[in-house]
């Protein structure tokens, strides 16, 4: 944790920092104690790498031109999961995972070889192992690979996933849920769980506005006392149900306001059970209580980007240190917002006296 916290303050500027914003990315802003503040941006190994030294410096400072460490290393990311420094990111562009290893200060990909080539990678999950879990719209399976890339399994697949975008699993890896968005005229709106050995053990939900029932689902996250939240994009909410499927409680609505749902994309859990949830339509991230009481929101629209402001959000991601990943697809960005202790809070808020 220590590792991650010191390399990702040495990340490199980019032009999101050098635009720097009137004031300071802190949410909330003073006279209330900040909670979170931006912390960087990832877009090429250039961001946790440590600067150049020697001959490759001096060949950059003699033609001007950039590092290869600077050229960006996804095309269009769509969801992001990170644990312990390590960063996930699927590309659906290059149709691979991206991984920034903080800690080695790498980056490299995987899903770009049999028997594991993905085609859509369109959702991201951990198990406590750091197996990585890939929900594949167009292969219609979950893929599994180990935290270095290599395949390990698939799961699902045509018979059983018209169009999965979203893949949760329990930290024990002994129940995966595949989030089924299907098409716009199926009624299989629906979350199919399996065991840790790929069977299939039932389907939660049809398509539908009832409890338990769902319009478009995309993504799910499940919390660590098990209980599994899943986006329900076109009915405007967020479902809690039990490890089993047994329906717990839903929230959100339509509308404007600060606690509605507009265009959600993506939904993350912290280890305090608060659901997170960006939206494509507002820019920013909700957090809520796992009642869904909001707490606070993050994040803004714009048509520039500066840390904090976004243009066209995507998936999200809490890992074990507080820290947010939150993905920007206009702007072709990951974002890192880190959680600030209450003495950080405080310094802020006595130096803004």
């Amino acid at each position: 944790m220590l590792a991650c916290t010191v390399l990702l303050a040495a990340c490199a500027v980019m032009p999101d920092q050098a635009a720097k914003p009137a004031r300071r990315a802190l949410w909330p802003q003073p006279p209330d104690r900040p909670r979170f503040a931006y912390e960087t941006v990832l877009r090429s190994a250039a961001d946790i790498r440590a600067p150049e030294q020697g001959t490759e410096k001096l060949m950059i400072e003699l033609t001007g031109l950039k590092s290869m460490a600077d050229t960006p290393v996804f095309e269009k990311p769509a969801a992001v999961v990170a644990r312990n420094g390590n960063i996930f990111v699927a590309d659906t562009r290059t149709r691979s995972i991206v991984v920034f290893d903080v800690p080695r200060r790498k980056v490299f990909r995987f899903g770009l070889r049999q028997p594991g080539t993905l085609q859509q990678p369109a959702g991201l999950a951990l198990d406590a192992e750091m197996n990585v879990y890939v929900a594949d719209s167009k292969r219609r399976q979950v893929i599994v690979y180990d935290q270095l890339g290599l395949f390990q399994r698939a799961i699902g697949g045509p018979a059983d996933l018209e169009r999965p975008t979203g893949v949760a699993v329990s930290p024990d890896g002994e129940r995966i849920y595949a989030i089924d968005r299907s098409d716009n005229e199926s009624d299989q709106h629906c979350v199919v769980v399996y065991d840790k050995e790929g069977r299939k053990l039932k389907v939660i939900g049809t398509r539908g506005r009832a409890d338990g029932q769902f319009n478009v689902p995309l993504q799910g996250a499940v919390a660590p006392d098990g209980t599994l939240y899943v986006l329900d994009s076109g009915n405007f909410r967020v479902q809690a149900f039990d490890r089993d499927g047994k329906f717990l409680r839903a929230f959100g609505s339509p509308g404007v306001n600060p606690g509605n749902l507009a265009r959600p994309r993506g939904i993350a859990v912290d280890d305090d059970g608060n659901v997170y949830v960006s939206d494509a339509s507002f820019n920013n991230f909700q957090i809520f209580r796992p009642d869904g009481q909001l707490l606070l929101t993050v994040g803004e629209a714009s048509r520039d980007s500066r840390p904090g402001q976004y243009g066209l959000l995507s998936g999200i991601s809490v890992d074990e240190t507080g820290r947010v990943y939150v993905v920007d697809q206009l702007f072709n960005k990951v974002e890192v917002i880190r959680r600030l202790s209450e003495a950080e809070g405080n310094k802020i808020l006595q130096a803004a006296k």
